[in-house]
């Protein structure tokens, strides 16, 4: 093959690859040939081209009814694939050590397992009274901003079976066991992005949590900062947009994106 071609055949790879990351950023369920043309400043010739290659490869399916292409199965078991590569704990390792470094506090990363949410990593700052958590623990949902954050992000009717079949037992005087009182945080913390809180699981202590969202804006993992109240309290209106943003940057690699969730 000859340089010139050769680089023609490069071209139309990467037109083709532009237009399957087209699908997968533009937040609608299917494209036209013109949205996709005007969007990637193609013709649409071009662009009936490369959807015809991709729909011979089950990369994209077309309706014959509205004429418009959506991604095919092939395109999903990539992207199913990816995420099944994906380590939790390996993603969220940076940012854990920044939100530590940042905050000056205790940084953890929790995810949920039944009715249950367990801590699987955290990162603790160089102090002399500091929160350390016990990893691999199994805690309820309701009671402390990583538990309240993953139950708060589950679908409605996972919630309500959850508070179906447990009673809110206290663990401090904090601790919140009215079910109707939990409904009204929870709805609170899905409204704002993130969950606080002071001394209901563990006394003197003061946390926030922020939900790391899936492809298909399900909860996958909490990242939370905690410390000791005397200390972090004051710090923690600064702290909470770092960790709203750390979570949502592993989110994004998990395929979420904002309004998905």
């Amino acid at each position: 093959m000859s340089e010139e071609n050769s680089s023609r055949s490069i071209a139309a790879v990467e037109r083709a690859m532009d237009v399957l990351l087209l699908f997968g950023r533009s937040g609608r369920p299917d494209l036209g040939v013109t949205e996709i043309a005007q969007e990637l400043h193609i013709t649409k010739a071009v662009v009936h081209r490369i959807l015809t290659a991709l729909r011979n490869r089950d990369l994209v399916l077309a309706d014959p009814v509205t004429r418009r292409y959506a991604l095919g199965p092939a395109a999903i078991s990539l992207g199913r694939a990816y995420l099944a590569r994906t380590d939790l704990r390996t993603m969220a390792a940076p940012e854990l050590r920044r939100l530590a470094a940042q905050c000056g506090e205790t940084a953890t990363l929790s995810i949920r397992r039944g009715d249950t949410r367990l801590y699987v990593d955290q990162v603790v700052p160089q102090q002399e009274l500091r929160i350390e958590v016990a990893i691999g623990i199994p805690y309820p949902l309701h009671a402390g901003s990583s538990s309240k954050v993953v139950l708060a992000f589950m679908p409605e009717h996972e919630i309500e079976e959850y508070l179906s079949r447990h009673e809110l037992e206290p663990f401090t005087d904090r601790t919140v066991t009215d079910p109707a009182k939990l409904r009204k945080e929870l709805t609170v913390i899905r409204r704002r992005g993130y969950a606080t809180s002071t001394g209901e699981r563990e006394g003197g202590s003061v946390s926030a949590a922020a939900p790391v969202l899936g492809h298909d804006g399900h909860v996958v993992a909490a990242l939370s900062v905690a410390g000791p109240q005397t200390r972090f309290k004051p710090r923690m209106a600064e702290c909470v947009p770092l960790l709203v943003a750390a979570a949502e940057r592993i989110s994004a690699e998990f395929g979420h994106r904002p309004g998905t969730g």
